[in-house]
């Protein structure tokens, strides 16, 4: 197909321009500064430009887009800035891995999560392998109320001390979770059921997976896994190897 080209810079500057009209057509409305006439021959202007070369709308929205992406992008790092402290070192996150490691990988999951299951066995191997990562776990059951029922369940169990095991075991659930699959989950990992529930309806407990709402939208965070490495948030799952060379780039000083 034949494409009409512009002169110089004018492509650019046509881009731009479409780009700023299309957004101030959906700005809130001010003041008119053209008379009804004056407005008439101007939209009459642009159609007249925009048939004559209609490339320009998709580089007008991908004008827009870049720069809505790159106004998402400066929030989230901002905000990983302002939450540092409550993201990687919150005391009511357990930490797996090395609880002294220079390098700290957080996660969001659910439960229910088939994604999340999917990469728990490969996070675990990472941080065996590596043996200097803190695996910061932050539950975020987003998928329905047994997932509720089973976060605050694993941050019940963190207080018997036995949150890994657990928290592997409900991971390594198949089909759709219950609260009976849960309580067996529990006793099968030897935990004290009685003191679960009693520890399970402190309020504490649901403040913590409260917090983790809070910061998750925060960081624009809307599904699981999601997995923060430095300044970077990955919202999905995403190869070990990926996230192992994300940590060499934390480690070497540039991630």
């Amino acid at each position: 197909m034949r494409s009409v080209r512009l002169p110089s810079a004018a492509p650019m500057l046509g881009a731009a321009m479409l780009a700023a009209f299309l957004t101030a057509a959906t700005a809130a409305p001010a003041a008119e500064p053209f008379t009804p006439e004056q407005k008439a021959a101007v939209e009459a202007i642009v159609r007249d430009y925009i048939a004559r070369n209609p490339e320009l709308v998709l580089e007008a929205i991908a004008a827009i887009e870049a720069k809505q992406k790159a106004e998402k992008e400066n929030a989230v790092q901002a905000a990983l800035a302002a939450h540092r402290d409550v993201l990687e070192r919150s005391k009511d996150d357990p930490v797996l891995g090395n609880p002294d490691g220079d390098v700290t990988v957080v996660e969001f999951f659910d439960y229910q999560c088939g994604y999340c299951k999917s990469m728990a066995g490969p996070m675990r191997d990472l941080m065996r392998s590596d043996g200097k990562i803190r695996w910061v776990m932050k539950e975020f059951p987003i998928l329905g109320p047994e997932s509720a029922v089973a976060a605050r369940a694993a941050l019940a169990a963190a207080r018997q001390g036995k949150y890994e095991p657990f928290h592997f075991t409900l991971m390594g659930l198949r089909g759709r979770l219950s609260e009976p699959a849960i309580w067996q989950a529990a006793a099968e990992t030897g935990l004290d059921l009685d003191k679960l529930r009693k520890d399970m309806a402190d309020p504490a407990i649901q403040a913590t997976i409260d917090a983790n709402y809070q910061l998750a939208e925060v960081l624009q965070i809307q599904g699981t896994p999601a997995f923060t490495v430095g300044r970077t948030v990955i919202p999905g799952a995403a190869p070990k190897e990926h996230l192992a060379e994300l940590v060499r780039r934390v480690r070497a000083g540039g991630g």
